[in-house]
């Protein structure tokens, strides 16, 4: 099974990929200068609470509610899981904050990137693609990934200590 990407969608999710990199980024930054003296949990549950002003507010402008009929069973039940899991990101997210530094808490969770490319291999539908040649591309980007990441803990470690955040 082959899969077709055209130009346009490639280079609209890099556009939404570096997009989101930067929310990401400003989320980490300004969570911390929010969650001073403030419960983790509580904070989690305010940040929620925009998300999902903001996440309804946007299908209903784009009329995607109507959409909301053809979920299937099986949409619905990941979709919750996911949601669970993102729950669960987040409360975990803003405990770390709460008892440590960005420059520490930044770079373990971005770890979620190997470890998605690690659950990858449990999709049973890839099962019967080229897997030495996932397995290789797997591991090639956690062994980089691991390598990013010893290097950014070393150089945010400096420059957000410098700014005390």
């Amino acid at each position: 099974m082959s899969i077709v990407i055209n130009i346009k969608t490639l280079n609209m999710l890099k556009y939404y990929a570096i997009l989101s990199a930067f929310s990401a980024a400003a989320t980490t930054i300004l969570a911390k200068i929010g969650i001073k003296g403030v419960n983790g949990n509580l904070a989690t549950a305010i940040r929620t609470a925009v998300i999902l002003f903001i996440a309804r507010s946007i299908v209903l402008a784009s009329g995607e509610i109507s959409q909301i009929k053809t979920l299937s069973k099986n949409n619905l039940i990941f979709l919750s899981l996911s949601g669970i899991a993102t729950g669960l990101s987040w409360i975990f997210y803003f405990k770390a904050l709460e008892t440590g530094d960005v420059s520490k808490v930044a770079p373990i969770d971005k770890l979620s990137v190997a470890i998605a490319m690690g659950l990858a291999f449990l999709n049973p539908q890839r099962a019967d693609e080229n897997q030495t040649k996932c397995i290789e591309a797997h591991l090639g980007a956690l062994f980089s990934t691991f390598l990013a990441k010893a290097h950014l803990l070393l150089t945010t470690d400096l420059s957000l200590n410098m700014c005390n955040i």
